[in-house]
């Protein structure tokens, strides 16, 4: 039989890149003790209070069809959050709900790019861009985050790998998985290149309200030269602890989302009432759990800084924000996946090889913060017994 192509250029960049991460929940399943610390999930629950409103939704009949644009009140809802947010009026024609940041991607670069265009993305970068900009047709062209700034996107670097076929330049910030957040200085060098080079902006901003140290997000969607070319998306699953609920959102200048339903449509066809209810609560006000999470993460961060950095040749990268922090293993002489498939087998322990998250992590890995705290102890002990073993020193 015969197949489309895109089968084949998504082949290696779906659930390949999570095989770690199902092979530690298959061994926990199967009885053996396994501290998972590969995947986002938030360390609360879902806020009850919003899970009341969807409910209250559901039996209320909110169950029927939408349209491919979204509710009027939480379309209204957004608008009223970014309008404060940017200090400028933004209008609802300006947003399109989605299920979850994912789709809002997919369905936004598929608007942008297609083959023979080349998306300009950071590397290290989250596990599923490759696949998006596969998906689409267009290409890839990696830009290299250097550790020695923090792995900030430089616009010097994307200067140098610029070409007459770029079209788009994504950004994430904060970032995931290196956990760094872009300076005002700059996003204005990036939206610099935008506006030189005729560059769609996207911005995910997933992890705006998980910022560590109280910081704001310094977003190139307040810069008013980049109103017809910034789309920002996001969702609320890691600021209200809500991933299953598929909650998410495009922004973008009007027309860009005029031409962006008939594509939510075409996948979709229609949003889910008593989710965009919840939604409309949630955009509403700040998160009740997203500080609570912030702070959390951020101690969690700096215990495995102070147990593991320099310990057996490790290196540990602190993140200014979201779930994660980095360890160098390089120094073990092993691939960041190869110690990650030691450290499950012979330590319990599951953390996500860095290269599954692109080429510049490779000898990295990357750890989870949504354990509690002792939780996070018990690993860094065994993550350093691991190493020491490898290179034959004392822990």
């Amino acid at each position: 039989m015969r197949y489309a192509a895109v089968t084949d250029r998504l082949a290696d960049l779906g659930s390949a890149k999570w095989a770690l991460h199902a092979r530690a929940r298959a061994m926990a399943a199967a009885g053996r003790e396994v501290i998972e610390l590969t995947i986002g999930e938030p360390d609360v629950p879902t806020p009850p209070d919003l899970i009341a409103i969807a409910a209250r939704a559901m039996a209320a009949g909110r169950t029927g069809y939408s349209d491919g644009r979204g509710e009027p009140a939480l379309l209204a809802a957004l608008a009223a959050r970014y309008s404060q947010r940017l200090g400028r009026p933004v209008a609802p024609d300006q947003f399109v709900n989605f299920p979850g940041t994912q789709t809002a991607l997919y369905a936004v670069l598929t608007a942008m790019a297609e083959a023979g265009d080349e998306v300009l993305v950071g590397d290290p970068m989250y596990a599923t861009y490759e696949g998006l900009v596969a998906a689409a047709g267009a290409t890839l062209v990696r830009v290299p985050l250097d550790p020695a700034a923090g792995f900030r996107m430089q616009a010097a670097d994307v200067a140098a790998r610029l070409s007459p076929r770029s079209r788009v330049l994504l950004l994430n910030s904060p970032h995931n998985p290196t956990g760094a957040v872009l300076r005002p200085a700059e996003v204005a060098a990036l939206a610099e290149l935008a506006l030189r080079h005729d560059l769609w902006l996207v911005c995910d901003e997933v992890y705006e309200e998980l910022i560590f140290g109280g910081r704001r997000l310094d977003s190139p969607l307040a810069d008013p030269r980049l109103a017809e070319r910034a789309v920002a998306v996001s969702s609320i699953s890691k600021s209200h602890a809500a991933p299953g609920f598929r909650a998410g959102w495009c922004l973008g200048p009007a027309e860009f989302c005029r031409r962006l339903v008939p594509l939510f449509e075409a996948m979709l066809f229609s949003s889910v009432p008593f989710i965009a209810d919840m939604l409309a609560a949630a955009v509403a006000a700040p998160s009740p759990v997203a500080a609570g999470m912030a702070e959390r993460f951020e101690r969690r961060a700096g215990l495995i800084h102070a147990r593991l950095d320099g310990v057996a040749g490790l290196q540990v990268h602190r993140p200014e924000a979201g779930m994660f922090a980095l360890i160098d293993v390089r120094a073990t002489g092993l691939s960041g996946l190869a110690f990650a498939e030691g450290l499950l087998e012979r330590e319990g322990v599951a953390v996500m090889p860095g290269e599954s998250f692109g080429t510049a992590l490779a000898g990295w890995l990357r750890v989870g913060l949504s354990q509690p705290d002792a939780r996070i102890e018990t690993a860094c002990g065994r993550i350093a017994a691991h190493a020491a073993a490898l290179q034959g020193v004392q822990a």
